[in-house]
């Protein structure tokens, strides 16, 4: 329990790591990145030196140059272009055999217009190789290799890959957890159930034989303690509910909350007054009655100790949209503090100082799990009062 209460610690820390590794991860691809277009930028002007060097040179050692410096580059796009911006040499530069000699222009131009915002030129000068007067210009583009490119998107696609295994990492945690509260919840429940069997049996044996006793007659001692059996019988009914398929029928809700009151109002303080307000009195909603009451009186017991003394208890049963029906159950207790309503439904959480903390997450479940319906709270003032909220199917 104390694992899955401190768990939100447990993901931040998660969290803070994962962005540690992902930062260092930018971090370090980026410092290899940026050697990388420094190599490959002294690559290119290494091939436009060469480059250079070969068409001013009037000697015959050329060849090496040509060889292992200018042919070797089979990685780094390159475009050559005179002063006039015409193509005179390209390398690196895949291109169709089956598209028409326009569309390969096209493509070259539009190379270079990718290259020209990429990376300044590196110019080439043209001189004569006996004066050595200067006659003309060319130039050298050049982009990252694909080797580079594919470097500089690695860390964003490592944080992709590691935040959808961190997310599917989460759903499985966040399944397991449910799946192993939903074991401890159906065993418990059917364990309960299963013990309330005999002395329910027993205390029914009982009151036949009070039942005779002339002293007990017509007291109305009897038929209390048959009401109390008969809850008694219901709750062991909701507790086998827990853990199969409920099945859902159309009910009049206004009869089920009278129900409830009638068994509760006499079993509370004469000070606290039950109140129930209808907007109709056919209001219909899909509900496992059992179940559905089981909730409202926990939440009417709540609403009992928010209130100590003296208070009143007002339900209402309203309309929604998108065919809801609405219950709010409020009251005029203590309230609760902001920080407090965020943690209501958590298991083990409670304000009292006698109490599991389960009241509220067994009426979160089964409104939410068995219902497909919502409940939530309202609104909450300190020392004003609180009003929480079902929403339910309406038939």
């Amino acid at each position: 329990m104390d694992f899955y209460r401190n768990n939100a610690n447990l993901k931040w820390i998660i969290l803070a790591v994962s962005v540690f590794i992902s930062i260092g991860s930018i971090y370090f691809t980026e410092m290899l990145v940026n050697r990388l277009e420094e190599r490959e930028k002294d690559q290119v002007k290494l091939f436009a030196h060469a480059l250079e060097y070969t068409i001013n040179s009037t000697q015959n050692d050329i060849q090496f140059i040509q060889e292992e410096i200018i042919n070797k580059n089979n990685s780094i796009p390159i475009i050559n272009t005179d002063g006039r911006d015409s193509i005179l040499y390209y390398n690196n530069i895949s291109l169709n055999d089956h598209w028409s000699t326009d569309k390969k222009y096209e493509y070259l131009r539009s190379e270079l217009r990718e290259m020209k915002e990429t990376y300044p030129a590196i110019e080439i000068i043209l001189k004569d190789p006996e004066t050595h007067e200067v006659f003309g210009k060319q130039y050298v583009y050049y982009k990252n290799s694909f080797l580079l490119t594919e470097l500089t998107a690695y860390p964003y696609i490592q944080i992709l890959v590691l935040s959808i295994f961190g997310f599917i990492s989460y759903l499985a945690f966040n399944y397991s957890r449910t799946a192993e509260q939903n074991q401890v919840w159906v065993g418990l429940t059917k364990e309960t159930a299963h013990q309330l069997g005999t002395p329910i049996s027993s205390l029914m044996a009982w009151i036949e034989v009070l039942r005779d006793d002339p002293q007990v007659k017509n007291k109305g001692i009897v038929e209390e303690l048959e009401k109390d059996i008969r809850k008694l019988q219901v709750v062991t009914e909701r507790f086998s509910s827990i853990g199969s398929t409920p099945s859902l029928k159309s009910e009049n809700i206004l009869q089920l909350v009278n129900r409830v009151v009638s068994y509760l109002q006499p079993r509370v303080s004469s000070k606290i007054k039950i109140e129930v307000y209808a907007l109709s009195e056919s209001i219909q909603a899909m509900v496992h009655p059992p179940l559905f009451e089981w909730v409202l009186e926990n939440l009417c017991k709540n609403a009992v100790d928010a209130i100590g003394s003296t208070g009143t208890i007002a339900i209402k049963i309203l309309r929604g949209n998108e065919n809801k029906v609405l219950i709010d159950v409020s009251d005029t207790g203590r309230g609760m503090p902001k920080n407090i309503i965020a943690n209501v439904f958590k298991p083990g959480f409670t304000t009292k100082k006698r109490g599991w903390g389960l009241g509220l997450t067994l009426a979160k479940r089964i409104i939410e799990m068995y219902h497909e319906g919502k409940i939530f709270i309202k609104d909450s003032q300190e020392n004003t009062g609180t009003t929480f909220r079902i929403e339910l199917k309406s038939a």
